[in-house]
């Protein structure tokens, strides 16, 4: 059975409780030395899960729906999420970048990998379907399966840092390749990382880095997997969202309590991918170019860039409680850090609206978010998001530590009354409500949920010296560095060795010799 038919009407998506179901598929997931019954109940993940089957039943909500959904066109004559769709002017972008952004306030920012993620693929499989060739109606069905059900989908591209010394047709052991080829489909061993949230989804999308591409074709490879198909296996890390239900309360771990994505070592042993999954085959070139050419790159940037201004919203806010909390903010250092952190903010919902306002032509008359904004964005977002903790750490100090253990210490008077007194909040504030506040900006910045979180975006885009790169190489290739070298020219063609060559500026003044 297959995921999208767990609906039970097939014109529109999921709905939360349909979604949920769909992940009671015999799916095989370990976390904690054992293996998952039920992903749906189980404490790693339960409240997470149900923190997605929001985003579906918000699909079903009337007051929601003009922000989040769009009819189809794919003929199902249903509706969908918008960026599920491919856009085609910039007034269809700005709805989506609205439809993006309600979906993420509905964590605060904090679930990147929802699925209108990996929508910023599968909205471009229908107009860019003859990019991939021979499987160019694998992409057209995809894409109508995709936005029909509004498919919850995972990626896998990082291989395994594993000998990375070596090429990667010596590591074939670990990376993901194909072993063998019938005529009904073929099939691939390996594994990949890091599979965020794949316990919770419903299909993998499994590429290849550009470090991938060896002589050997068998590593060249793209497809799209089911999770419960036999050989798929997920290892999951630690679950904080577990921790926190084991040893509190969701008052001490607002965030890490429904918001974990579970990442998982995503391990394929001997699955069998059918002819109608395959995306790319034993090429190379495909491999080498699929993140410009085949409009992923723009769209990830494009969700990824509003979902981050999101939780940058959420982290000001945040920070500006705290300051209040303790006094803090009356102090002109303090102000300016706050200043900065809101600034930040601006910068990149500047980002993202240059990528939906100032768009760039596409196949068969759709359009992208626009390619330098989005570079812009995956340059600087690895440099914004440490200096923000870094302020919080800077600013706001020891208030994130000095703290109660527990929301159980409320419950006990001898305690509590010491509480009252010496944890109060500035201004006539409550010591519940300023304790509220500290644990929460403590779960953001501080927690291993905090932890995990500054490492995802700090590497979100890829390495940052790769994205850099990127940004060089985009220049060159639109000729952007060419006209920046060519303005530079014009200026030096003003003068020369002998003053200046045009009438415009009067020559120096002379200057007696000693």
């Amino acid at each position: 059975m297959r995921s999208e038919d767990f609906r039970a009407d097939k014109a529109r998506p999921f709905t939360g409780a349909e979604y949920l179901a769909s992940l009671n598929d015999g799916r095989t997931v370990y976390i904690n030395g054992e293996r998952v019954a039920d992903v749906v109940s189980h404490p790693a993940m339960r409240n997470s899960a149900r923190s997605l089957a929001r985003l579906y039943d918000a699909l079903h909500d009337p007051a929601r729906q003009p922000v989040l959904t769009s009819r189809t066109d794919t003929g199902s004559g249903g509706f969908t999420h918008k960026y599920f769709r491919v856009a085609r002017s910039a007034a269809e972008l700005v709805a989506q970048q609205g439809a993006i952004a309600d979906w993420a306030r509905m964590s605060y920012g904090w679930m990147g990998r929802t699925a209108d993620y990996k929508a910023a693929l599968m909205n471009t499989l229908g107009a860019n379907a003859a990019w991939y060739g021979p499987f160019r109606e694998n992409a057209l069905a995809w894409h109508r399966r995709a936005q029909e059900a509004v498919l919850f989908m995972n990626h896998a591209i990082v291989n395994p840092p594993i000998d990375r010394d070596k090429p990667a047709d010596q590591v074939k052991d670990v990376f993901v390749h194909i072993t063998k080829e019938t005529d009904a489909g073929i099939r691939v061993t390996g594994a990949k990382v890091v599979a965020t949230s794949s316990a919770l989804t419903h299909y993998n999308f499994l590429a290849q880095s550009s470090a991938t591409v060896t002589e050997d074709p068998s590593l060249s490879v793209m497809f799209i997997v089911p999770m419960n198909a036999p050989g798929v296996k997920m290892i999951c890390r630690v679950s904080y969202e577990e921790t926190a239900s084991r040893t509190a309360h969701p008052f001490d771990y607002p965030l890490s309590s429904r918001f974990d994505e579970n990442d998982a070592i995503l391990v394929l042993d001997d699955v069998f991918i059918p002819w109608e999954d395959v995306l790319v085959l034993r090429d190379a070139a495909k491999i080498l170019s699929f993140h410009p050419a085949s409009g992923f790159m723009h769209g990830y940037c494009f969700q990824g860039c509003t979902r981050f201004a999101v939780k940058l919203d959420f982290l000001a806010g945040l920070l500006a409680k705290a300051l209040r909390a303790t006094g803090g903010e009356a102090f002109r250092g303090n102000q300016a850090a706050l200043g900065e952190v809101i600034a930040l903010r601006h910068m990149f919902w500047s980002f993202s609206n240059a990528m939906a306002y100032n768009p760039v032509p596409w196949a068969e008359g759709a359009v992208l978010p626009n390619l330098e904004a989005a570079l812009a964005y995956r340059t600087f977002m690895s440099e914004a998001y440490p200096r923000v903790i870094e302020t919080v750490r800077r600013t706001v100090a020891s208030g994130l530590i000095y703290l109660p253990s527990s929301a159980r210490d409320f419950a006990n008077p001898e305690i509590d009354r010491y509480l009252a007194r010496y944890v109060r909040g500035s201004k006539d504030m409550g010591h519940i409500e300023r304790i509220k506040i500290m644990k929460l900006l403590w779960d953001a910045t501080g927690t291993e949920f905090g932890g995990r979180h500054a490492l995802y975006e700090l590497n979100y885009a890829g390495a940052p010296e790769e994205v850099r790169l990127q940004v060089l190489k985009g220049a060159e290739r639109s000729g952007r560095l060419k006209a920046m070298e060519a303005l530079v020219d014009t200026c030096m063609a003003d003068y020369d060795e002998k003053g200046w060559t045009s009438e415009t500026w009067l020559p120096p003044l002379s200057v007696p010799t000693a």
